[in-house]
């Protein structure tokens, strides 16, 4: 481990010992070791637990998911480690009403990327110090190697493709689809209590595993998540097929930028063009 990451450690369990000593907060959920020597999600209740918390290069999940969980909700008020992607997502879940800003103090991270090499996802990033965290741990993140200043790098291929190109590589892709749904579960953002995927009266979505309900699951998800994706990109990082999840959303992404000028999470006020309703809107200047 680094010295920086195990400087962010320290800082990380002295803040969720401190918060459950004062019962700021009642649960930190942050990230541990598993019993596979795996990092991955850790719900702390005491402030012995609170020692065991980690920070490396393998944090990738985005943990803000946990909060519209009933089961987790019962514990509010909680601590949360976030990234700065993570952050975005705190800022979505408490524009629409999710949570309220009295239930999460936010513990920011600065993050130099994750992954051992840094995914790819990580070279576009925007914000590797978390904006309005609650309680900023200290330190300024290293320049990720191999980043860019373009933060839709990864669709121009695509985009140079002509129409029937783009078709034939989609159809592709969602063949493999397996209709798992990891991508769903991982997404902070789908927290419906039953997803339209679930619904068979009407049934919107096939649920076969086959080429056309697949197209129609992707393609209704990706269409959900206009204006609200963060980019944490969760879903293809967990997709067993491999399918590139993240370049439906960045393209998605790139529309509500240059249409409403707007980036799903910058803050947790600015109104979003898909879930904003007026009354005096007479069509003509937009969604806003």
């Amino acid at each position: 481990m680094s010295d920086k990451n195990h400087d962010i450690q320290s800082a990380i369990r002295a803040a969720a010992e401190n918060f459950l000593k004062e019962r700021r907060v009642n649960m930190v959920i942050g990230y541990g070791v598993n019993s596979l020597g795996e990092t991955s999600p850790e719900f702390v209740r005491d402030m012995e637990h609170a020692r065991e918390l980690v920070w490396n290069n393998s944090c990738f999940h985005n943990l803000t998911t946990y909060l519209s969980r009933e089961h987790i909700k019962k514990y509010f008020p909680v601590g949360i480690v976030v990234k700065g992607c993570d952050m975005k997502a705190v800022n979505m879940l408490l524009k629409e009403n999710v949570i309220q800003r009295e239930d999460v103090v936010v513990i920011g991270v600065p993050c130099s990327g994750m992954g051992d090499p840094v995914l790819e996802k990580c070279k576009s990033c925007e914000d590797q110090e978390p904006v309005e965290a609650g309680e900023k741990i200290p330190g300024t993140p290293d320049a990720i190697e191999g980043a860019t200043d373009d933060a839709f790098a990864d669709i121009k291929e695509m985009e140079d493709m002509s129409p029937g190109e783009r078709w034939a590589v989609w159809q592709e892709q969602f063949e493999k689809c397996i209709r798992c749904y990891a991508c769903r579960q991982v997404c902070p953002m789908c927290y419906c209590k039953r997803c339209i995927a679930d619904k068979t009266q009407p049934q919107w979505i096939e649920a076969s595993q086959h080429l056309r309900g697949n197209f129609a699951w992707n393609a209704i998800r990706a269409f959900h998540l206009a204006g609200r994706c963060v980019g944490c990109g969760e879903c293809e990082r967990v997709c067993p097929a491999q399918i590139p999840l993240s370049k439906l959303n960045s393209k998605m992404a790139k529309y509500m930028l240059e249409m409403y000028d707007y980036k799903a999470g910058a803050d947790d006020k600015t109104p979003t063009p898909f879930t904003t309703f007026d009354l005096e809107n007479d069509n003509d200047e937009g969604i806003l």
